[in-house]
């Protein structure tokens, strides 16, 4: 039975700060593109234990490195001139009860269909060239994984912790939904020239909120310098007409402010992403669970793409705890705000957390009292739920970065 504490929100909520910081690194960023190619190898390798042997073997490919090509962008169309280069690295089950595991096949289609999927400016097979590293797990870590196949219960692979909050508010909703309205299907169909590498950084100050927005733009698209400050214009337009559906605030914007039209320094690429002339990518270094980077409210440093989705409470802790505090949120009206806290015990079951940590903000007139058996129905309801969670990451309908 897992200790749960439950406690009233100490710290006031960032909404209500003078000043709030939020980020997010878009689709096409090199380190959101090395979480999405090690979540697209976890879930091509489950795909491929459950229909080769009935389960998900243990694995974690959390580990990649993009290291950035050269390329030359000009007006019109330039030319990629060194491909990037993908280093897919971890452990995973190369072989179960005599049959091999085609590792470095399952490399190669999953990375180079989610970059046809995801990019539409990039040819993986001229403009990549990827490298498979991965190797069998540890005696240990595969004797504690393999235990559930006998009982049916899955057991920590790790110590470590998660966390969670809910709800988002302005800010983060914003700077979250602006970069996904730019990275639409939507967009890229009625503005091309949009590359998929976006980050988004917001300022909140009092009840200003400033975007700063770095967008590659892609040279074939574009004919020249007046067209690019046009192109920039769109963006601006496109980032307005999405942060104004989400927010009342006065919103402003500023895209690509590194450039200088003057002398020709301007974010032009050839395949939409920085990633082919020189910037590097890395798992880990991005966009946390929910997809952003939040300083002002709680985070760990734990990278969840590419983990297993059995064991791994690396993963599933911070997905099972913004499940938590969505859900108490959702279903409880005098709680407005909650944070969740899981810790784990390496060989103890996923579902039984050493200790859970929830605080949780009342509206006025509430008390702790009350909400207290309510939030541990809630819990206890959402932690028995791991092999939704499991489910849903490989199908695919969870992101995690």
């Amino acid at each position: 039975m897992s200790d749960i504490i439950i406690t009233a929100l100490s710290v006031p909520s960032p909404a209500s700060q003078p000043l709030e910081i939020v980020e997010r690194k878009g689709l096409g960023h090199p380190d959101t593109v090395c979480d999405a190619l090690a979540e697209a190898l976890s879930r091509s390798l489950c795909r491929y234990y459950l229909d080769a042997f009935g389960l998900i073997l243990h694995h974690n490919v959390d580990k990649a490195l993009l290291w950035g090509g050269a390329s030359q962008a000009v007006f019109g169309g330039g030319r990629v001139t060194e491909p990037m280069e993908i280093f897919l690295a971890g452990r995973a089950a190369c072989e179960y009860k005599g049959k091999q595991v085609p590792i470095d096949e399952l490399v190669e289609e999953s990375c180079r269909n989610w970059l046809k999927s995801n990019f539409h400016a990039l040819d993986p097979d001229r403009h990549v060239k990827l490298h498979s590293l991965i190797r069998p797990g540890s005696v240990e870590l595969v004797d504690i994984y393999l235990r559930q196949e006998k009982t049916g219960v899955a057991l920590a692979n790790d110590t470590s912790c998660g966390v969670g909050y809910a709800p988002l508010d302005d800010l983060e909703r914003v700077v979250l939904e602006v970069e996904k309205h730019l990275n639409s299907d939507a967009t890229r169909a009625t503005h091309p020239a949009i590359g998929e590498d976006i980050k988004v950084m917001g300022v909140r100050h009092r009840d200003a909120i400033g975007l700063t927005v770095a967008c590659a733009f892609i040279d074939r698209f574009i004919s020249g310098v007046d067209e690019y400050v046009a192109s920039k214009a769109k963006v601006a337009a496109l980032v307005l007409e999405s942060a104004n559906r989400i927010t009342q605030k006065k919103v402003t914007v500023e895209v690509n402010a590194a450039d200088d039209i003057s002398s020709g320094s301007l974010y032009l690429t050839v395949t939409g992403t920085s990633a082919e002339s020189g910037d590097d990518g890395e798992v880990g270094r991005g966009n946390r669970a929910n997809g952003l980077i939040t300083p002002y409210r709680p985070m760990n440093m734990e990278a969840a793409a590419g983990k297993n989705p059995v064991t791994h409470v690396g993963k599933l802790y911070n997905l099972a705890a913004q499940r938590i505090t969505n859900a108490i949120v959702q279903n409880l009206a005098d709680v407005e705000e909650a944070y969740c806290y899981l810790v784990s015990t390496i060989g103890r079951p996923v579902v039984e957390p050493q200790v859970a940590d929830l605080q949780v903000r009342l509206v006025p007139g509430a008390t702790l009292t009350a909400v207290q058996t309510p939030i541990r129905e809630i819990f206890n309801d959402q932690l028995s739920q791991m092999m939704v969670i499991r489910q849903e990451l490989v199908d695919g309908i969870i992101k995690v970065y």
